[in-house]
């Protein structure tokens, strides 16, 4: 599955007031009025290569989360880390509407493949979103439409080097092999990937009424499963702890040559991934 791809590699902006904040033409082709934009993703991994394009942020900390503000054009932006898992991603979501209130919500991050077609590095849309709990699908709000089709059009000339693909994101709420998602798949899942916040962040975004769209980053390819699972490298709150990897290494020593090369997939997701969120806030 993707997500081992998370592991690390070896002036002050006033929180939004609807009461008196500007309202600023609808612009990117949304036919919506945006002036604060909600950001989530769950790894620093994934956020960090975004902070470095934008360059000026400033960081604070929200109950357990890490939230960042900064200006974009004549946007507001506020990006909270989630941590992995629906779990996080839910609270997550809900510090972030009661903080910023934003006009849309976006969830941004790693992925991994489950059938071929994107390859390491190319960006996938959510159309579509399903929870998965080890037996049953569940599928979630549907992503807005005009957002999605303003991230294809604005993202498609930052892409370079990648592809970009409309497809289906599978939130796991539980460890499967992604061979093991195959087979159980909906019908009519183009392009489908996995992940682990997406749905949950979803489900809180259409509870609140806000807009809302996604947009991952090809991690592993579809043939790419770990030789380990996820639960041997974090604790029970789905945390990873360095005393777990090593102790799983030492276990498992033949693993160091697919960590050392899902750290390479990732700087390269990452980086490819901020260029199309950047390109996107900017434009929108």
């Amino acid at each position: 599955m993707t997500l081992l791809s998370r592991l690390k590699p070896l002036p002050s902006f006033l929180l939004p007031d609807r009461g008196i904040s500007a309202t600023f033409p609808a612009t990117g082709g949304t036919g919506m009025t945006i002036s604060t934009i909600g950001l989530i993703a769950a790894m620093p991994e994934e956020i960090k290569p975004l902070l470095r394009r934008i360059g000026t942020y400033e960081k604070e900390q929200k109950e357990t989360f890490e939230l960042y503000r900064f200006v974009v054009g004549d946007k507001k932006v506020m990006l909270i880390r989630s941590g992995m898992g629906a779990r996080h991603a839910t609270a997550a979501t809900r510090s972030l509407v009661a903080a910023a209130i934003p006009d849309i919500i976006l969830n941004f991050g790693f992925a991994g493949a489950i059938t071929a077609g994107p390859d390491v590095g190319d960006l996938v849309l959510a159309e579509r979103v399903f929870s998965y709990d080890g037996s049953s699908f569940t599928q979630g709000p549907t992503p807005s439409a005009s957002l999605v089709d303003s991230m294809e059009r604005l993202t498609a000339s930052d892409t370079a080097g990648s592809s970009l693909f409309r497809g289906t994101f599978v939130t796991t709420l539980k460890i499967t092999e992604k061979r093991t998602l195959a087979k159980v798949l909906p019908d009519h899942c183009p392009c489908p990937a996995v992940e682990m916040e997406t749905a949950a962040v979803a489900a809180e975004a259409g509870a609140a009424g806000i807009p809302f769209a996604a947009m991952r980053a090809v991690s592993d390819a579809a043939d790419e499963e770990l030789g380990f699972s996820l639960d041997e490298f974090t604790d029970g709150d789905m945390n990873i702890r360095m005393t777990k990897v090593l102790a799983t290494v030492a276990r498992k020593p033949g693993i160091i040559p697919q960590l050392l090369r899902l750290a390479g997939n990732s700087r390269t997701a990452g980086e490819r991934l901020a260029k199309g969120m950047e390109a996107f806030i900017r434009g929108v």
